[in-house]
């Protein structure tokens, strides 16, 4: 007989239980044999009384690393998830708080004559011969204002675009063609700096300063009432943001829908939030003015470019950026009349999975990862706005735990496939585990709940219940997008030039529309 020598006292590794013993013994062919596991307490058949101690087979040890692999996974994302749970709860106390004391925004007065000023709107177009044509003629239909002119950015590789442009140029000479000098697609950021170059020619030509400048996609149903909504508005702020909402899609109820939770909830509900605690206003890229003459001191720090030409997300820079010159922007948020429609921004959002996850992937490597290295953080008192900033990137850690919860749903279906088949009992979770489990439950109804009454706020109640299931193809819409952003980012660490990788986008019929 060989005898081991007595084990150390009991204790606890990696969530395996080991219980103390004054000596085990084993036959030499015992010693000889191939490896065999000892079945921690937590796994053996729980009854410690039948196998307390004893080697097992290879079938048991399987169950009980199975066991161990789906507990772990899962309180390390449910511990993730309680600390991303608490800081959306804190936004949400202090918007409850803002409303409880009735602070609102100061609303703009519509009634009032416009102020003076031409407003130039860039609408930067690459590839969007499809829409740009529907897009100009019903914004120079709908707008409510005496002086304004849009700017549609084109390039030279793109013709049907150009032709599409120029149909409407010809028509109104509020609209004006500006053909790029480099082939596209380059950046957004790098086409709304050719039209603000051919703003300043125009400024100079004709002796006139414009009073703003504000910005539009070429797939947005623009209202009627913006464009006074921004010039009254501007007179004490720099820059202003409309809401956006995006569209309900009538084919794609899951991929498109989920924007509309996400928009009704961010602009309503965060961006305010992040007005109150002082943080830097991020732009939508639509929907959204800019005083001119700040503007043009951007300009003129940036080599006489106000639109970072190397960003995937210009419209978010601009907004931390103006913030950053002490420039006040402000989100806007404004009924046509008392108790009537939100004056919004509407447009259709992509409606298949393919298009999600290349725009997620495009936003997710502008905000959270280059936006990290390139935006950085704000001054160390700045605590409202270095709090924000870090809800921006909490994707580079969300999506990782988003990911191991999912497969730590798969480890329990697979633990408990082994259990039954072997006919035992799943193990009993620690009281730890029981608390972390009922406190992500309470945070995950609490948030769907928000997110619902958002949602309903905007579009009724049919979508409000909708938005409930649609955080599984948003889950899995982020998760794509994340894989995607990834590659891409680390491609651009690798000196790849950063490129304008867009979706095809449709115009709505606006007969069929709210308010069309």
């Amino acid at each position: 007989m060989a005898t081991f020598p007595p084990r150390a006292a009991a204790g606890t590794i990696a969530g395996l239980c080991y219980e103390s013993s004054s000596e085990l013994t084993a036959s030499d062919s015992e010693l000889n044999a191939p490896f065999r596991l000892i079945v921690p307490r937590a796994a053996r058949l729980n009854c410690p009384s039948e196998s307390e101690g004893k080697a097992v087979p290879a079938g048991e040890a399987l169950i009980a690393a199975l066991d161990a692999v789906a507990r772990e996974a899962t309180l390390f994302a449910a511990l993730w998830f309680v600390v991303g749970g608490i800081d959306d709860l804190l936004v949400d106390l202090i918007y409850v708080a803002r409303r409880v004391r009735g602070r609102c925004e100061m609303l703009p007065a519509l009634d009032r004559p416009v102020p003076a000023g031409r407003i130039a709107i860039f609408v930067p177009a690459w590839d969007e011969s499809a829409v740009i044509g529907r897009m100009l003629r019903a914004a120079l239909a709908r707008f409510e204002h005496p002086d304004y002119r849009i700017y549609v950015g084109t390039y030279p590789n793109d013709p049907a675009t150009i032709d599409a442009v120029a149909e409407v140029a010809l028509e109104d000479a509020r609209v004006r063609l500006v053909i790029g000098p480099r082939p596209g697609g380059t950046t957004k950021a790098d086409c709304l700096n050719t039209l603000w170059r051919a703003l300043l020619r125009d400024e100079a030509a004709e002796g006139f300063t414009a009073s703003a400048v504000a910005l539009h996609d070429a797939e947005d149903v623009v209202h009627p009432l913006e464009l006074r909504v921004y010039a009254h508005g501007l007179i004490e702020h720099a820059a202003v943001q409309l809401p956006v909402l995006p569209l309900a899609h009538p084919h794609s109820r899951f991929f498109a829908g989920h924007y509309l939770d996400e928009f009704a909830e961010s602009h309503g509900r965060s961006l305010v939030v992040r007005q109150a605690v002082g943080a830097g206003l991020p732009f939508a890229g639509v929907g959204c003015a800019i005083r001119r003459d700040v503007l043009g001191r951007l300009a003129a720090m940036r080599n006489g470019a106000p639109f970072d030409a190397a960003s995937l997300t210009e419209d978010y820079e601009l907004g931390l950026a103006i913030a950053a010159m002490g420039a006040p922007a402000r989100l806007v948020r404004v009924t046509e009349a008392p108790g009537g429609p939100l004056i919004a921004i509407r447009a259709y959002f992509p409606s298949t999975i393919d298009a999600a996850v290349k725009q997620k992937a495009r936003w997710m490597i502008g905000i959270a990862l280059a936006g990290w290295d390139r935006t950085g953080w704000g001054g160390l008192l700045q605590v409202g706005d270095n709090w924000m900033r870090m809800r921006d990137r909490r994707a580079t850690l969300e999506i990782p735990v988003l990911a191991l919860a999912y497969l730590s749903i798969l480890f329990w279906g697979l633990s408990l496939g082994a259990h039954l088949l072997a006919g035992t009992r799943l193990p009993a979770q620690s009281p730890l585990m029981q608390t972390v489990l009922w406190t992500n439950l309470a945070l995950l109804l609490w948030r769907l709940a928000v997110r619902a009454a958002f949602v309903g706020r905007a579009y009724g109640w049919r979508e409000a219940l909708w938005s409930v299931p649609r955080v599984l193809s948003s889950n899995a819409v982020a998760l794509l997008a994340a894989r995607r952003a990834l590659f891409d980012y680390v491609g651009m660490l690798g000196g790849a030039a950063p490129r304008w990788d867009k979706t095809a986008h449709q115009f709505p019929d606006l007969a069929k529309e709210p308010g069309g």
